[in-house]
């Protein structure tokens, strides 16, 4: 199944305790979140990516960042 993700930008912080600039990904059917530092596009595609394997509903969906073509 495909399902879409909000992608949002947020100050995230690193294993130092400081601020990082990155992407946090939300889950429009449970609304389970992942995180990665940065903000470009693979930081997005690796949230997607951390989706598919942390679903806490156990399902195999593939993930697009909303406003992604679905086809």
């Amino acid at each position: 199944m495909r399902v879409k993700c909000t992608i949002d930008t947020a100050e995230l912080e690193n294993d130092s305790g400081h601020g990082v600039e990155g992407i946090v990904a939300t889950c429009t059917r449970c609304n389970h979140e992942t995180e990665s530092f940065g903000t470009a596009s693979a930081s997005v595609r690796r949230c997607l990516a951390l989706m598919r394997e942390e679903c806490p509903e156990g399902e195999d969906n593939f993930y697009l960042a909303d406003g992604q073509d679905d086809d």
